[in-house]
């Protein structure tokens, strides 16, 4: 029999089998070292104070039993004849409903606007370089959704909402490394996603599913109340019965079209703000203490939040030795996002900073697009701003604070160029007051953090959506609409990956039920 066994060491030992060996053993107190095996279960890391820790909860394996190596697979069968549940959207959430769909023994039919996810980088490419926006074809649109080349974090805290050890199971079937189910804030890297993307799409067409790429939901056809067919490219009109929809939050022509044939879309709260960049070791100094370049511990990150006049802010999506990416979807308009390699050893860390925004802000609250009309304008202002390019407008942070024009940066990884920008003249006074006054609080909080070291990028503008498509809570259908399952991040019920996940198999679920179909429980 095995047991759990919970101990603090130091970020040394950690890395050291045999001093792990010796701090079991005293807990177990057994002399013989080589009487037993062990392996990680759980590891996080406790900076608080100035001798960092790791708390650590082991499996042990006593009188020598063998070492239990958990091995991971999804189970594959064929749903070639089986009866179909069509998705739109291949981000997570898309992907895993597709997954769920063939465990259930249901044919998945997946449409993506975008490329397959090799074919995304030369567009990614050209916005990089040439400040050219492929609206179909992007950070955010393309096989594998926004977290592919926007970091890949794993970490979430909706551990209510579905099965998040299965969800992080199938990832190590897929190839991630195993570390994700140990970490308290696991991470894959934009770097190693790809290919796990493809072993899923590859897994989803050889169970006999079906993944159209370039192929543009552009219309969708109710008939009494009732789902029963979607028009791709604004050609070929499919009949449909049971449709999950998972096109993500940026996804804005959705959100219109339904409007526009009459489906109910609402105005949702979201938040807005900048994205800062720091020099990784600063953050690693602030955090582990004064500890640099240290090969014990991870490149430090942090989370930060203050309630400002009454509303939230806070650090959104940090990027350890990361890098500031350009996420426009229309060309003129700028938007930035973060993401780190798997080794996170880019020597600048970055994070939006954002002020939460509600409709009630607004005029016309009770209208669906209030908030995306305000998003939208702070992104061209931006474009603007820069010269109608993708370059950003951009400022120190302790200018920012001081109401000063930068004149001269330290640097920024935002590869499409930065422009010095008095960040007052874009963003809404709202806005920028609270991000002024916030800055200085979380100088307090980390000492150093105030600084003219540190680049503020603007806008951070897509933490999520600004408008949520309802559904009823006990069938996740849209309320007004049967066959039609409102999914993840796009719909406003999800915020990252793993919970986008999660929710595309609840939502598959609910629509392999609605075809009068039995789940097991």
């Amino acid at each position: 029999m095995s047991q759990l066994i919970q101990i603090q060491i130091t970020p040394e030992q950690a890395k050291n089998e045999l001093e792990i060996k010796k701090e079991l053993a005293s807990v177990l107190k057994i002399k013989d070292l080589d009487s037993f095996q062990f392996k990680w279960r759980k590891r996080s890391l406790d900076a608080r104070k100035k001798q960092l820790k790791i708390n650590g909860t082991f499996e042990v394996f006593l009188q020598n039993e063998p070492l239990n190596e958990s091995v991971f697979t999804f189970e594959k069968q064929d749903v070639n004849n089986k009866e179909v549940v069509h998705i739109v959207g291949a981000g997570p959430a898309g992907l895993y409903a597709a997954l769920q769909a063939i465990q259930r023994g249901v044919k998945p039919i997946l449409f993506e606007r975008g490329k397959e996810v090799r074919a995304r980088r030369r567009d990614l490419a050209a916005l990089n370089k040439d400040q050219i926006v492929n609206p179909e074809s992007n950070y955010c649109f393309g096989e594998g959704g926004a977290g592919t080349y926007s970091d890949g974090k794993l970490y979430t805290r909706s551990k209510k909402r579905g099965d998040v050890e299965k969800a992080m199971q199938w990832l190590v079937a897929f190839g991630a490394e195993s570390d994700i189910l140990v970490d308290a804030h696991p991470h894959i890297g934009t770097n190693k996603l790809p290919k796990l993307i493809e072993n899923i799409r590859n897994t989803i067409i050889e169970c006999g599913g079906e993944v159209y790429f370039e192929s543009k939901m552009t219309d969708i056809h109710v008939e009494n109340g009732k789902l029963v067919g979607v028009t791709i490219n604004g050609i070929s009109k499919i009949e449909v019965k049971s449709l999950v929809l998972a096109t993500g939050h940026s996804a804005r022509d959705i959100f219109y079209l339904l409007h526009n044939r009459g489906i109910r879309v609402e105005a949702k709260p979201f938040a807005l703000g900048v994205r800062i960049e720091h020099a990784q070791n600063l953050i690693d100094k602030i955090q582990y203490h004064g500890r640099v370049n240290d090969e014990f511990v991870p490149p430090a990150s942090y989370s930060l939040v203050a309630q400002i006049d009454g509303r939230g802010v806070y650090s959104f999506c940090m990027c350890p030795g990361g890098i500031i990416a350009p996420c426009a979807t229309e060309q003129e308009e700028v938007v930035t996002n973060g993401w780190s390699p798997s080794k996170r050893n880019n020597p600048y860390s970055n994070s939006g900073i954002v002020v939460s925004i509600s409709p009630d802000d607004f005029k016309g609250k009770q209208h669906p697009f209030v908030c995306l009309d305000f998003q939208k304008s702070v992104e061209k202002a931006c474009w603007e701003a820069a010269g109608k390019t993708q370059r950003v407008p951009a400022q120190c942070m302790k200018d920012f604070v001081d109401g000063k024009i930068s004149k001269t940066f330290p640097r920024s990884s935002y590869q499409p160029g930065i422009v010095s920008v008095n960040l007052d003249s874009v963003l809404p006074p709202f806005v920028a007051e609270r991000l002024r006054k916030a800055f200085i609080e979380f100088g307090r909080k980390m000492p150093g953090y105030l600084t003219n070291d540190a680049v503020l990028h603007a806008p951070e503008s897509r933490t999520s959506s600004p408008v949520q498509i309802p559904r009823n809570k006990e069938n996740l259908m849209h309320p007004e609409v049967s066959g039609l399952f409102p999914c993840a991040e796009g719909a406003g019920y999800a915020g990252g990956i793993i919970s986008a996940a999660i929710d595309g198999m609840k939502c598959m679920d609910e629509a392999i039920k609605y075809l009068g179909i039995q789940i097991p429980e």
